[in-house]
């Protein structure tokens, strides 16, 4: 039996086995954590902060000499202590012009004193890449409004291919600039919450909640008494203008063949519309003014001979 070989192969096992248990005591003297996130939104200066925690939890490290750096782009950067914090510490990155991510580690050096000496020491986390989103929204201009109402988006990297949903309805949109972008909102019930996102070639983004409140539609007269063939005028005006291409209100009788008038629409940008109802056969019965998003109003309606 090889004694010596024997004791050479116990010493290296009992190395690698306390390997994981030394480091680990080393790594105990300093807490070092990453507290960046993965993904950043874009902004004009291209400036990107890296954050850490540093914490001291042995006094046997001396105090002045922790030095936290970030090695990013193959350089080592020193950071710098966050206002008001005693363990965070940051730096802020410069992204290069055409990039739009970047990979990094952090570092931390120090001084331990030991029985005998005083020794240098560093841990480091593991590498990591943080990316930038140029495309994304922030906010709603408001979390609720009327039907019709012209609403903003704020945001970035939007197109003009980009359309607003609300509730999975389609809405007139508007792109003004890559920053932003207005919807009208449009004729869905009242009282709800509806899910708003952009959707375009570049994929949906989620934009919040819109609350749509109710509304009312202003006719005026308030009812109608007509001759056999006459005809009258009938006004509609809402409270905020209407969106491009018009905003078509439904209006529906229970008498039909005493009733004659054309469709109901308010253009574009207007307020208010008037149209011209004629009396048919005689009789007695309701005009009943409905659109989604706005209480409805019934006008009663007398055409005699």
């Amino acid at each position: 039996m090889d004694t010596r070989n024997s004791k050479s192969n116990r010493r290296r096992w009992l190395a690698l086995a306390l390997a994981p248990v030394m480091l680990f005591l080393a790594g105990c003297n300093i807490k070092l954590v990453d507290l960046t996130p993965t993904t950043m939104k874009a902004n004009p200066s291209r400036a990107y902060t890296i954050t850490a925690q540093v914490k001291v939890k042995n006094n046997a490290v001396i105090d002045g000499t922790v030095i936290p750096e970030i090695v990013i782009d193959g350089r080592a950067h020193a950071m710098v202590r966050a206002p008001g914090s005693d363990s965070l510490f940051e730096y802020d990155y410069q992204m290069p012009p055409g990039r739009n991510a970047a990979t990094y580690y952090l570092l931390v050096r120090y001084q331990r004193k030991t029985a005998s000496a005083t020794v240098n020491k560093e841990i480091f986390t593991e590498t990591k890449t943080f990316t930038v989103e140029n495309r994304y929204s922030v906010e709603l201009e408001v979390n609720r409004a009327p039907v019709g109402t012209r609403v903003a988006i704020l945001g970035r990297g939007f197109t003009r291919d980009d359309k607003v949903i609300v509730g999975g309805t389609p809405t007139v949109t508007e792109v003004e600039s890559s920053t932003s972008l207005a919807f009208y909102v449009p004729s869905l019930p009242a009282g709800r919450n509806y899910n708003v996102s952009v959707l375009g070639l570049n994929g949906e983004l989620s934009a919040g909640a819109l609350r749509i409140d109710a509304s009312t539609i202003r006719v005026s007269p308030s009812s109608l008494n007509l001759r056999e063939g006459q005809r009258l005028p009938l006004a509609f005006s809402i409270p905020t203008e209407a969106p491009p291409g018009g905003l078509v209100i439904s209006v529906t009788t229970d008498i039909p063949d005493s009733v004659i008038m054309p469709e109901v629409v308010i253009p574009a940008g207007q307020r208010s519309t008037s149209i011209r109802v004629e009396g048919g056969s005689p009789d007695t019965g309701n005009l009943y003014v409905e659109l989604p998003g706005y209480a409805e109003v019934v006008i009663p309606v007398t055409v005699s001979n």
